[in-house]
């Protein structure tokens, strides 16, 4: 079941690919791997928040 639309989940795919950089370029900080939760939140088109709050981004 998806909850998240097509701009939503680029966008937090995007973010999840800049914050998993900062752990290799950047500060390299451990606190880049914070970045897992929207790639995959965005990769698979579900966020559990959403889910709870009632929100839902999808067009279907």
């Amino acid at each position: 079941m998806r909850n998240e639309g097509t701009i939503d989940r680029v966008l937090r795919t995007g973010l999840g690919i800049a914050l998993i950089s900062l752990v290799f370029v950047g500060p390299q900080t451990p606190w880049g791997w914070l970045g897992l939760v929207p790639l995959l939140t965005g990769v698979m088109g579900f966020c559990p928040l959403y889910r709870l709050v009632g929100v839902n981004t999808c067009k279907l």
